[in-house]
């Protein structure tokens, strides 16, 4: 029987979600709320506030979980329009309930903005692949979302923003030559664990986004052709099949935190285990009037 719902919010609109699939990955919101269960016992649910207003089953409201977890999106938060208000509101919401909150590149965008950040276009371009020489702060290195990581690390990441000002009170947990990488987001009554990367990506599924951002990525001089592309997507697979592959993790500057999965994934482990669990217990526990 699962201990805890959380809600996984999928930060793409259906198109983006579409395109994805085509190239051979996993709809945003699916393909996140698997991985959360593959990692304690939880039930998920998913909104999609990118496609429409979020709307509740009778009876239930954003108090009825035990945390929220925002996915990444091709949406640039600086835009603006409705598709991306709802999504600073539900996570202004959040922060207001005090539950636990993750956000993964797109999601800590919106945190960030929610608690008066700001988010801006990255001058120093696009980090495709593998964001690497992650360094933790010293506070990172004393924060439990990173308890089991290396201290310097590799992540698979795509994003072409980054966060320009953190909000009032936000602790900086990590960053590498491209920008901040993770967050503390401390806002009201709660705060998100945040990171710019995605620990909950697969090689495949950063194989399946090479392929949709093809054209983009050519154009943008990450890979001179079409052929210089199809090859590193070539090589993520193999990555899949076995990550630890001498020659490719050599070529590709990747250590333990890409090599073993249970690295890759302690973030969002120690969110569950840590935030998501005990507030569930105690949300759940009985009410006993002292005699």
């Amino acid at each position: 029987m699962a201990e805890a719902s959380i809600l996984v919010v999928d930060g793409n609109r259906a198109a983006t979600r579409e395109q994805q699939v085509a190239a051979g990955g996993q709809p945003s919101g699916e393909g996140y709320a698997q991985v959360l269960q593959s990692l304690a016992a939880v039930n998920c649910d998913i909104v999609r506030p990118a496609d429409a207003e979020v709307r509740f089953a009778p009876g239930s409201g954003l108090a009825s979980y035990d945390g929220v977890a925002i996915t990444g999106s091709a949406l640039n938060v600086y835009d603006g329009g409705a598709h991306i208000e709802r999504q600073i509101e539900l996570a202004r919401a959040v922060f207001a309930e005090g539950m636990p909150f993750f956000g993964s590149c797109w999601g800590l965008q919106v945190a960030v903005c929610a608690a008066g950040g700001r988010v801006r276009r990255n001058p120093l371009g696009r980090e495709f692949g593998f964001a690497r020489r992650i360094e933790l702060t010293d506070a990172g290195r004393r924060h439990p979302m990173f308890t089991g990581k290396p201290t310097v690390f590799e992540a698979i990441t795509v994003h072409r923003d980054d966060i320009e000002s953190v909000p009032e009170g936000a602790l900086v947990l990590a960053g590498n030559d491209m920008g901040l990488q993770a967050l503390e987001v401390r806002c009201g009554k709660g705060g998100c664990w945040g990171v710019q990367y995605h620990p909950e990506y697969s090689f495949s599924e950063i194989a399946a986004t090479a392929l949709r951002y093809g054209a983009t990525l050519i154009e943008e001089q990450l890979f001179a052709d079409r052929a210089e592309l199809e090859a590193f997507v070539a090589e993520l697979r193999a990555l899949m099949r076995d990550p630890g592959d001498r020659r490719l993790t050599w070529k590709h500057g990747l250590g333990p935190a890409l090599q073993d999965e249970s690295r890759r994934l302690a973030e969002l482990r120690n969110w569950l285990q840590l935030q998501v669990l005990p507030f569930a217990r105690h949300r759940q526990a009985p009410f006993v009037l002292e005699p």
